[in-house]
């Protein structure tokens, strides 16, 4: 239990202050919103990965975990709950943040909660930018922290900065999920469109994660 709460906590952070830092600085509005909302994701995840890692790995990312479960580095068991918890973090995370702009989501006549969205670009492109950069992500949290070929102590620190150069190629073209549980928490406060959308930010980070986990297998096995 202690490692599913430790999901829960670590997932309501990141969404809090990833999302957060999103609404905060208007995020792609300008140059320096976007570097400002990847950096926070990026130092968001670096933090959680050294306050929770000894704990339960520090997934925070139902994206992840599948990838750890499709690599047998957990068990089916723990994999669902983890996903279960990171879910309810993000939703708590969301409502702390909704409950926060309150004031802004009455002035301006709409939620303000970080939702992803594939806008003016597409399903299509939407999708697919989800599969590739997912998986570029959970391939480097795979490598990053494998026992005999991984990072050891500065594996947080390479998934936290690999995390802000991917938002800083995917904000452009859906604000950036690669994670489930941070697009499901935003997306039921925001409704309309984040809702309609949000199998993109599912079934797109899930099959990149299954593509990460199979280019693992052959890479990094040794087989």
């Amino acid at each position: 239990m202690k490692k599913y709460l430790a999901e829960m906590v670590g997932t309501m952070v990141l969404t809090l202050l990833g999302c957060g830092t999103a609404v905060s600085l208007n995020c792609g509005s300008d140059i320096a919103s976007v570097v400002g909302t990847a950096m926070a994701f990026g130092l968001a995840v670096v933090a959680m990965a050294y306050a929770i890692g000894g704990v339960s790995g520090c997934h925070i990312n139902p994206a992840i975990t599948l990838g750890c479960l499709l690599s047998k580095r957990i068990s089916g068991k723990d994999a669902a709950m983890y996903m279960i918890f990171q879910v309810i973090g993000a939703v708590i995370g969301s409502a702390i943040l909704f409950a926060l702009t309150s004031y802004d989501q009455a002035q301006a006549g709409g939620t303000l909660t970080g939702a992803n969205s594939c806008g003016a670009h597409g399903l299509v492109a939407g999708l697919i930018a989800e599969i590739v950069l997912t998986c570029i992500f959970v391939l480097v949290v795979l490598g990053a922290t494998d026992e005999k070929k991984g990072a050891g102590n500065f594996a947080g620190l390479a998934i936290g900065l690999s995390l802000i150069l991917i938002h800083l190629v995917g904000i452009h073209y859906t604000g950036t999920s690669v994670n489930p549980a941070r697009s499901i928490g935003p997306a039921l406060f925001q409704g309309g469109q984040a809702i309609s959308e949000l199998w993109v930010f599912i079934v797109g980070p899930f099959a990149g994660a299954a593509i990460a986990a199979g280019i693992w297998k052959i890479i990094g096995s040794e087989e």
